[in-house]
């Protein structure tokens, strides 16, 4: 099956937002919010082409974007010419995530996490797999193409010292780890996805 035939969920703006009531641009880390907009995905989600979805900026898709941390520092990745994003290559991220498929889950919540567990095991190789996966906000970019057309669940993975991590397409991705110091750096900085800026001016 070709990757925009893809089956994903999404959600109708206007519910997800409550007609623009709880919109915001950036990171919601009130937690009292980002319950509501969830419950409204939860309550209003449907499924479409991923294709279609790409087009459609009436419609939201929810990202499970997963922060790895050790310590002060973050896993990041570096998006090659061969990665299937192209309004992205070249650009830089510290979210590992993507698009979500209906479950069997009884619940939203439970739907995120096993969402994001799948496409943790296809993204990437964790040495650990005993994974804790903390919701800690929602972020939303309507100031450029790919962010009109998605919403972002923030959740952060902290994982031991000596836990590793590594890329498994390695034709089209680039791993490797940044600290505090590197964010500093205009040219590591100007390189990051919007998303991956938004969070890096939350953690650091």
């Amino acid at each position: 099956m070709a990757k925009m035939d893809e089956v994903i969920v999404v959600a109708p703006r206007d519910k997800v937002f409550d007609n623009e009531e709880l919109v915001f641009q950036g990171i919601e880390s009130d937690l009292g919010k980002v319950d509501q907009i969830i419950e409204n995905l939860a309550e209003s989600m449907i499924t479409m082409n991923r294709g279609d979805a790409e087009r459609d900026q009436s419609c939201k898709q929810p990202i499970p974007y997963a922060i790895l941390q050790k310590g002060d520092r973050v896993f990041a990745y570096e998006r090659l010419r061969k990665s299937g994003e192209k309004r992205l290559h070249d650009q830089l991220s510290i979210g590992v995530g993507g698009h979500m498929n209906l479950t069997e889950a009884t619940n939203f919540w439970e739907a995120i996490d096993e969402n994001l567990r799948r496409e943790l095991s296809e993204e990437v190789f964790i040495s650990t797999s005993n994974l804790n996966l903390e919701v800690v906000g929602l972020i939303n970019d309507d100031l450029n193409e790919v962010g009109k057309v998605h919403l972002g669940i923030m959740i952060i993975v902290k994982l031991p010292e000596n836990a590793e991590v590594s890329v498994r397409e390695t034709d089209q991705l680039k791993g490797f780890w940044l600290n505090k110091q590197d964010f500093d750096n205009p040219l590591v900085f100007n390189r990051l996805e919007s998303w991956s800026k938004y969070v890096a001016d939350i953690i650091y």
